[in-house]
């Protein structure tokens, strides 16, 4: 329904498990690590576990767009079936000829055997996934169990992975299935989205959904989605699939606190907090009336300790060090109030500036308007990749620590320590300085020590791409092939400019994204194509 208002190509917080919109959170990218490494080290058994919502489904499907054409793979997603109709499916999912009638387990077995010995023959191995693992009955868990007695000497010729809700890890736990259990060498939880995560995820969504950045989550409507899904992928996308239609519905662009907190209520209802209001009011009364004693001689004790800091922050004038030239020494020159710049910029203001950067340069270069999103795309990373950055982008100030003041070196700028205030606006990155942009659009020089200082390792800059902004991989040809040659080129990859996603690119690519925290599957992203922009100016 608000689809076409707020410009997406289609709902970007659908429940469905596309693999497109996997968010690599911390936890996820390690889930998906130790499927990678438990398959291509061949350790037989693998189980990942979770809670309802948490994206299990999602990364089981990303995984098998992952895997190479030399591994085959079978996917079952139906657990409530019985031991023969396992291998039945099985069989069909792996492609194995089933014109022969066969009517016996035995008979079943016989033949998967067959195709995982001409597999393993031809270099390639095979994974069977089984999703929702913790309804399977324990006859049918005995018989995968069975299944993966079919191996060599040295080498498994089958990896089983099996991802389930934590009442698969209880299930195994039985003594029944101890033999089960001991032979799983890889194990992963996979957890809820920190609090971090969450905006990270939510532009994810939009920029994959086709926003063009005109959609915007305050930091109150965001830090509201985190405490009523507790990072739970599948909660924040109802909840936010709810609040842009309150938006749609109001005529507006902005999602606030109100509209998420309204947006929950309209999914989960209201209950719990009307049935509690009578249980203990007299208890409630005492509790109050015992912290607002204790806040006030808290605060008592604050205004005496910090008297002298107090009364200077009630001053007409900010004392701010300035180095002078001549001697090298620094002194205290008072500084007017209106003359005061902050370097940390609030969530409005770093996007304003950041976009209006964007602007001016895209008029230069002629970006066109129908043919182009604009979307804000966000990258966790070291401060030492950003060296290769060639265009403006902020960084969130870390969640912890006290924020600290310039470097003598920045004369008449002040650090805002307003919570308000949260973002550095980078505008280049070099071995031993920086420069960052302030409230004023201006820019400003920093040490690298300040920088790293206040780096919250997530940053993000303006990212446009086509209508039909379509993944790359090996055999394609085209301008957006080419495109992401030249970046390639431009950034030092010695490779030749064709237009033909070759061996040549795949390599390349693939080297340059495990240079760059990525996932190295040769395929040029949204993720891959953003950061290769950013860097090949």
């Amino acid at each position: 329904m608000y689809t076409s208002f707020f410009g997406f190509k289609e709902n970007p917080f659908n429940l469905t498990p596309d693999p497109r919109y996997l968010f690599l959170s911390t936890y996820h990218k390690e889930a998906l690590d130790h499927l990678l490494y438990g398959i291509n080290e061949r350790k037989g058994f693998i189980a990942i576990t979770g809670g309802i919502g948490t994206g299990k489904t999602t990364i089981c499907r990303a995984l098998l767009s992952q895997l190479e054409e030399s591994i085959k793979s079978a996917l079952i997603f139906n657990s409530f079936i019985s031991d023969t109709e396992l291998l039945e499916i099985i069989n069909q999912e792996f492609g194995i000829d089933g014109k022969m009638a066969v009517s016996t387990k035995k008979e079943y077995i016989d033949k998967l055997n067959q195709f995982l010995l001409k597999t393993f023959s031809l270099g390639g191995n095979a994974v069977l996934l089984i999703d929702e693992a913790q309804n399977l009955s324990h006859n049918v868990l005995e018989q995968i169990r069975m299944i993966s007695n079919l191996e060599t000497e040295r080498e498994k010729l089958i990896q089983i992975v099996l991802v389930g809700q934590f009442e698969l890890n209880e299930l195994l736990a039985s003594s029944s299935l101890r033999q089960l259990n001991e032979r799983i060498m890889v194990r992963y939880e996979l957890r809820p989205l920190d609090r971090e995560d969450v905006q990270g995820y939510v532009e994810h969504r939009l920029v994959v959904g086709g926003g063009r950045g005109n959609v915007r989550f305050t930091n109150g409507a965001l830090k509201a989605i985190y405490e009523s899904s507790q990072g739970n992928p599948r909660r924040i996308n109802a909840i936010c699939d709810r609040a842009l239609l309150a938006a749609y519905a109001r005529d507006e662009f902005t999602i606030s606190k109100e509209t998420v907190r309204k947006a929950t209520e309209d999914i989960t209802g209201d209950v719990a907090p009307k049935t509690r209001t009578r249980d203990w009011p007299q208890k409630r009364v005492t509790l109050l009336a015992v912290l607002l004693s204790l806040l006030i001689f808290l605060a008592g004790l604050a205004v005496w300790t910090y008297r002298a800091h107090i009364s200077g922050i009630f001053s007409p004038k900010e004392e701010v060090a300035v180095p002078i030239p001549k001697s090298g020494q620094k002194v205290s020159l008072p500084i007017p109030k209106r003359e005061v710049v902050s370097l940390f910029l609030s969530e409005e203001a770093s996007l304003a500036v950041l976009f209006r950067l964007f602007k001016e340069k895209a008029e230069k270069n002629g970006y066109a308007g129908s043919t182009v999103h604009i979307g804000l795309f966000s990258f966790n990373t070291k401060i030492e990749n950003c060296i290769m950055f060639k265009r403006p982008f902020r960084v969130p100030l870390p969640t912890s620590g006290a924020l600290q003041s310039p470097s003598p070196s920045q004369a008449g700028i002040v650090s805002s320590t307003d919570s308000s205030s949260r973002y550095l606006l980078v505008h280049k990155v070099t071995a031993d300085a920086a420069t960052v942009i302030d409230a004023e659009g201006k820019d400003r020089p920093v040490t690298t020590d300040f920088l790293r200082t206040h780096w919250g390792q997530e940053v993000s800059w303006v990212y446009p791409y086509e209508n039909k902004d379509v993944s790359l991989v090996k055999g394609m040809t085209g301008p957006g092939v080419l495109k992401v040659q030249e970046a390639l080129k431009k950034i030092g990859y010695p490779l030749e400019i064709t237009g033909t996603y070759d061996d040549s690119t795949l390599r390349h690519i693939k080297k340059f994204q495990s240079g760059y925290g990525l996932i190295p599957d040769g395929i040029a992203g949204t993720r891959t194509k953003a950061l290769l922009y950013q860097m090949s100016e």
